[in-house]
C-alpha cells in the first residue's frame, strides 16, 4: 500500500538582543548536543543530520538566520511513512537543547511558535515501548514509500524467490549445486550455452538463508542512503546493469563455480554511491564521513571475500561497473533542471554496460563444454579404429593392412592431437588426470597397430608376444578410466 510522504516542519525563532553569530553559536552547541551531526555550514547558518541507523527514522535538520529570525526546519530522508511526527519532534527536540544552554548577558533566545509547512500529527510518545518501536523499524523495510520505493521490492522479491525454493524442497542452510543450477544460478557450461538469462536470475538466488539475512541488510542500507538520491529509475537501472556485469565477470574469472546471490548488485550501488561521494554532488562533512565508512565497508567485504566460498568475482566485478554506472548518472543528478528526464543517461549508461556485457559474454571460451563435445567426437573415431577387430578372418592381406594403417593408425593419432588440446582447457583437477590416461590410452594404441600392421605384413608371430604385453597395459589403463569415472 502506498503511503504518501510526510512533509517538513519548520519552526521560527525571533533571534532578540543576539547576533546572527551568537545565535548560530548556540545552535551548533545545541545541535552537537542533540547528537547531530553538522554537515554544510555558512555565514547564514548549517545542515545537519542524525544517524539513527540504517533501519531507523533519519532526519535532515537546517538552521537559517534571514534578518531578525532563524528558520529551524527538519525534513525526513527516508522511512518517513512509517515514523509521523518525526520531523516536529526532532525540531521540538533541537529547540528544548537550544533553550537549555546558558545565554548569560545576552537575553533569553525568544519564541515565537510553530507555525510553517505542516504536520498535524501529534510528537510521538517517548513512552512507546522500545519493542514495539523496533519492529516498525523493521516492518518498514518491507514497505515501499517515496525515496525508498525500489528497495523494498528488491528485498521482497529476494525473499519470494527464497520461499519459494524452500516450498519446492531445496535446503534452507545449505542448498546443493543442482537445485541452484535447476533455479537459474550463474553456471559458465550452460550460461555460455544460450542460457543467457542466468545472468540476471542469479542475483535474485541465494545459498542458505544466512546469506539471504546479510544479502538484504547491505541491500536496505544502501537502498536507505542513495535510493532518495538516484530516484526510482536510476536505482533499478543500476541494480540491474551492476549484478548483469558482475555476472559476466563471474563467467570470465570461473569455470565451474556455482555462483549466486545479489551480493554482485549490491556491490554495484555501493559502487554508484562511491562515485557520488567521489563528487561534489553531496556536501562535504557529510561526504567524508560517507566515503569513510562506505569505504571500510567495501574493503573489509573484499578482503573477507578472499575466503573459498565467496564469488569475490562478481563483488567487484559489480563494484567497477556500479562506479562507471554512478558517473553515468552523475551529469544529470549534478544539474536536474538542465536534465529534467533520467531516461537518456539511463538508456545511454546501459547501452554501455550492456555492451560490454555481451560483448565479454559472446567472447568467453566454454571449456567444459569443448571438452564433453571432444569426448563424444573421441568415442566415435575410437569405435572406428577399433572396427578392425571386426573384419572376418578370411579378409585379404591388403586389406586388413589398409585397415590397420590407413583407417585404425590415423583415427587413433587423431584422436591422441585431440586429448592433446584438451591440454589447452581450464578444467577440474580429476578432468585434467582423466585427459593423462586417455592420452597413455591412446599411445598404446597406436603401438599396439603399428605391431599388428608388421605382424600382418611380415605374416609372422614373432611379434605375437609383444602384442600380447601391450593389450595388457590397454586393459590396465581402461580399468583405470573407468575408476575415474
Amino acid at each position: 500500500m502506498m503511503t504518501e510522504s510526510i512533509p517538513p516542519y519548520t519552526e521560527e525563532r525571533v533571534l532578540g538582543i543576539l547576533t546572527k553569530d551568537q545565535f548560530l553559536s548556540l545552535a551548533r552547541e545545541a545541535a552537537n548536543r542533540s547528537g547531530l551531526t553538522i554537515g554544510y555550514t555558512d555565514a547564514n547558518g548549517f545542515t545537519s543530520y542524525t544517524n539513527n541507523g540504517a533501519f531507523s527514522w533519519n532526519g535532515e535538520l537546517s538552521v537559517k538566520v534571514s534578518g531578525e529570525v532563524a528558520l529551524v526546519s527538519s525534513s525526513s530522508t527516508a522511512y518517513e511513512a512509517a515514523h509521523p511526527g518525526k520531523n516536529k519532534e526532532l525540531v521540538l527536540a533541537f529547540l528544548a537543547q537550544l533553550d537549555a544552554q546558558p545565554h548569560s548577558d545576552t537575553g533569553e533566545v525568544q519564541h515565537q511558535g510553530a507555525q510553517v509547512t505542516g504536520e498535524e500529527d501529534e510528537v510521538a510518545s517517548h513512552e512507546a515501548p522500545a519493542k514495539s518501536q523496533s519492529l516498525k523499524n523493521l516492518l518498514s523495510l518491507f514497505v515501499p514509500v517515496p525515496g525508498f520505493f525500489i528497495t523494498p521490492i528488491l528485498i521482497n522479491l529476494n525473499i519470494l524467490v527464497f520461499i519459494a525454493m524452500v516450498a519446492t524442497g531445496v535446503p534452507i542452510l545449505t542448498p546443493d549445486g543442482e537445485s541452484l543450477v535447476r533455479w537459474g544460478a550463474n553456471f559458465k557450461p550452460v550460461t555460455l550455452e544460450g542460457q543467457w538469462w542466468r545472468l540476471l536470475t542469479n542475483c535474485f538466488l541465494h545459498i542458505g538463508i544466512l546469506h539471504l539475512l546479510l544479502n538484504m541488510y547491505a541491500l536496505a542500507y544502501i537502498g536507505q542512503l542513495l535510493e532518495p538520491y538516484l530516484g526510482k529509475a536510476r536505482f533499478l537501472t543500476a541494480y540491474l546493469l551492476a549484478g548483469i556485469a558482475a555476472s559476466v565477470t563471474s563467467l570470465w574469472w570461473h569455470d565451474l563455480t556455482i555462483s549466486a546471490g545479489a551480493s554482485g548488485a549490491i556491490f554495484g550501488m555501493y559502487g554508484v554511491f562511491l562515485a557520488m561521494l567521489t563528487s561534489d554532488l553531496i556536501e562535504r562533512e557529510a561526504r567524508k564521513s560517507l566515503l569513510a565508512s562506505i569505504s571500510i565497508f567495501v574493503g573489509y567485504n573484499l578482503l573477507y571475500g578472499l575466503k573459498g566460498g565467496i564469488d569475490n568475482a562478481a563483488h567487484i566485478g559489480g563494484l567497477i561497473s556500479g562506479f562507471i554506472i554512478g558517473y553515468g548518472f552523475l551529469p544529470g543528478l549534478r544539474d536536474p533542471e538542465e536534465s529534467p528526464s533520467p531516461w537518456k543517461a539511463i538508456a545511454l549508461t546501459s547501452l554501455v554496460v550492456l555492451g560490454v556485457s555481451f560483448g565479454v559474454y559472446k567472447n568467453l571460451p566454454n571449456d567444459l563444454v569443448i571438452y564433453e563435445k571432444g569426448i563424444k567426437e573421441f568415442t566415435d573415431t575410437e569405435a572406428f579404429a577399433l572396427s578392425v577387430f571386426k573384419l572376418p578372418e578370411d579378409t585379404p592381406k591388403k586389406e586388413k593392412l589398409f585397415s590397420l594403417r590407413d583407417e585404425g593408425l590415423n583415427y587413433w593419432n587423431q584422436n591422441l592431437a585431440l586429448v592433446k588440446s584438451f591440454e589447452q582447457l581450464k578444467l577440474p583437477e580429476h578432468l585434467v588426470k582423466r585427459n593423462g590416461l586417455l592420452k597413455e590410452y591412446c599411445e598404446l594404441r597406436i603401438k599396439s597397430f603399428e605391431l599388428m600392421y608388421r605382424a600382418v605384413a611380415e605374416e609372422s608371430p614373432r611379434f605375437d608376444e609383444e602384442i600380447a604385453s601391450v593389450n595388457q597395459k590397454i586393459e590396465a589403463v581402461i580399468e583405470k578410466l573407468g575408476d575415474e569415472g
